[in-house]
């Protein structure tokens, strides 16, 4: 069974192929399986190296691509491990995005209610953010994440090397949560963020910058696994965020996970200037940073009666309130802070006006 709340082991590897021989090892006897997607499948498992040598284990490749994190996606690993005979100590290692370790995490975490896996995230988004916590899930009726399960992968490999193949707005959309991550509870990772040069990244240097952004956001879930209180400070950013990441998708021109938070943590430090007293000047300089660093969404206030629905969808509400994640300092925040609809259009014009 998927671990429902213990921790997961964090394997920070150089080579993932021995890593992975060590975690086989200790399923010797029972059957192994892997879930990857289809970009992922083409440029690391063919080439051959991240497998262990001389392993045979069958795999089922779901294509690439966020349209893809649904339900269809994952009767399809359901129906994989069913054919190859997975029973309840069977072990499904899933390579790939966060949109293929939330799904077949999810796939892993119902079948024959529940069975273990291991995350292998390939992307800088779901290395820090998938990577722990185990949310799973899968989009459903247009909206993000709308079904899912708590469930720990058993371990989590990271391994920045696999950051080689992806391109820039990917790796700025991991950014964005590791950003995130220092604004709630750490101004130092902040800090050493502000001057990590994205333009040429080190990737040696960037796993270390990982670490330190995965065990702020383990502080988090192992305090509130399921989400009761202060693990809602993860959400800073993405009532907004998420709202923003809807609607272009509805809008046929989708964004970038990160770029949307990233956006909804300008709109939402407007909020905490307002209703929390965040100081306006270091408001000022995080907003302008981050809109150097992820430009601007295009959007109207046409699109604000939809927006404000979308918001209101959001999972973290209670009683038909809007309730944000703000902050009253760097490092610091306040849950369940509801805002009115006045203040909302006034934080959506000052992002949209930037």
């Amino acid at each position: 069974m998927g671990n429902s709340n213990s921790r997961s082991e964090i394997i920070y590897s150089h080579q993932p192929s021995v890593t992975l021989q060590e975690i086989f090892e200790r399923y010797q006897g029972y059957k192994i399986f892997v879930a990857t997607e289809a970009t992922v499948d083409r440029l690391w498992l063919t080439a051959g190296n991240i497998l262990p040598a001389g392993t045979t284990v069958s795999k089922v490749v779901i294509p690439s691509g966020e349209e893809h994190k649904q339900l269809t996606s994952v009767a399809q690993i359901w129906e994989f491990l069913s054919r190859g005979g997975a029973d309840r100590k069977s072990l499904l290692v899933n390579i790939g995005g966060g949109m293929l370790t939330d799904l077949a995490g999810f796939a892993a975490s119902t079948f024959k209610r529940g069975i273990r896996f291991v995350n292998v995230p390939t992307t800088l988004l779901s290395q820090v953010d998938a990577s722990v916590g185990g949310k799973t899930g899968i989009n459903f009726n247009g909206l993000k994440n709308e079904i899912g399960t708590f469930c720990e992968p058993e371990a989590v490999v990271i391994h920045t090397g696999f950051l080689k193949t992806i391109d820039r707005p990917n790796l700025l959309s991991g950014f964005a949560e590791m950003v995130k991550h220092g604004l709630i509870h750490r101004p130092k990772h902040l800090e050493e963020l502000k001057h990590f040069p994205l333009e040429n990244p080190d990737l040696l240097r960037l796993q270390e910058i990982i670490r330190h952004s995965v065990e702020i956001k383990q502080h988090f879930v192992l305090n509130d696994p399921t989400e009761k209180n202060i693990r809602k400070a993860l959400n800073f950013g993405h009532t907004v965020g998420h709202a923003l990441e809807s609607l272009a998708m509805k809008q046929g021109r989708p964004v970038l996970h990160g770029y949307a938070v990233a956006w909804g943590m300008i709109a939402e430090l407007f909020l905490s200037v307002q209703v929390c007293g965040f100081p306006s000047e270091t408001a000022g300089e995080l907003s302008a940073w981050l809109t150097s660093v992820y430009g601007r969404m295009k959007y109207d206030e046409t699109d604000y009666p939809q927006l404000f629905e979308l918001m209101g969808h959001d999972k973290k509400n209670e009683a038909g309130r809007i309730n944000f994640t703000l902050l009253p300092a760097v490092g610091q925040f306040e849950i369940n802070r509801a805002c009115s609809e006045t203040q909302l259009r006034n934080a959506l014009d000052f992002l949209r006006q930037r």
